[in-house]
């Protein structure tokens, strides 16, 4: 009787160790069987991710999720979102994965998991050439306007930094930002620095200038939704191989750090 009880017990755990082992091993085999990685990207972010010239969807962030879908074996969709769609579509299950200059912040982690980073940058203020504000701490005085993406890092970082100023939050991409500011709808903005210095290579030269210093650093990652385990570990072993064999650096030389890209784009 008890060498019975004891297979049963033996015989309970088995199957629910597998049923576990199954729910956790379940996002690759379903984009390998779909033969398509489905990827939340930004409609408009260069130079992480944007419409070229040529009508081609391309920038650092999309370049990498072409190699991830290529050593899958797989094709690559990208479904495009405004920064703030780009949670809730991973949520929701209309993609696998999130490619964005996102910041993993604490907040963020509660809802989705983020890999490990596969680059440092920091919020950056900019404004107008001709503007008064010459350093960070200009900026600091009250009646400042402040143009920020809704929901970015770099809406925290401004309303930390600048406690008295009033904030003009825009739905979309960070060129939206740079219109702003152009047009004197807001006075500075605060984003990326990465992703500023990629998009101001799309306007006139000399029409803006950023701010010495930054106001935070933070580490950029991907995410997956928390019950996809073997697709986030599988994207951090990703960025170790490329990371190891410098396809990472080429990406980011190209993209991020020069603008090289925009003779190409």
């Amino acid at each position: 009787m008890k060498l019975n009880q004891s297979l049963k017990i033996l015989l309970a755990i088995v199957l629910a160790t597998a049923m576990v082992s199954a729910v956790h091993a379940g996002t690759l085999d379903e984009i390998a069987q779909r033969g398509e990685l489905r990827i939340a990207c930004q409609t408009q972010g260069p130079p992480f991710s944007f419409v070229d010239r040529n009508g081609d969807r391309t920038g650092s962030s999309i370049e990498i999720c072409k190699m991830m879908a290529k050593e899958m074996g797989v094709e690559a969709k990208f479904l495009n979102y405004d920064w703030d769609g780009l949670i809730p579509a991973l949520l929701s299950k209309k993609a696998d994965m999130l490619a964005a200059d996102m910041t993993p912040t604490l907040k963020r982690a509660m809802k989705i998991a983020f890999t490990s980073p596969f680059m440092y940058t920091g919020s950056v203020v900019f404004t107008k050439l001709d503007s008064p504000y010459k350093s960070i701490e200009d900026c600091k005085k009250a009646g400042v306007t402040i143009a920020v993406l809704l929901g970015s890092t770099g809406e925290n970082d401004a309303k930390k930094a600048f406690p008295n100023a009033e904030l003009k939050t825009y739905k979309g991409g960070g060129p939206l930002l740079i219109n702003a500011v152009i047009g004197g709808h807001a006075d500075i903005g605060v984003n990326d620095g990465s992703a500023v210095t990629g998009q101001l290579a799309s306007f006139p030269p000399n029409s803006l200038r950023i701010l010495e210093g930054q106001l935070s650093k933070s580490p950029l990652a991907f995410a997956v939704r928390y019950d996809s385990p073997d697709l986030q570990e599988w994207i951090n072993l990703f960025f170790l191989h490329i990371s190891l064999d410098g396809r990472l650096d080429q990406n980011l030389n190209y993209w991020v750090n020069s603008l090289d890209w925009k003779k190409d784009h």
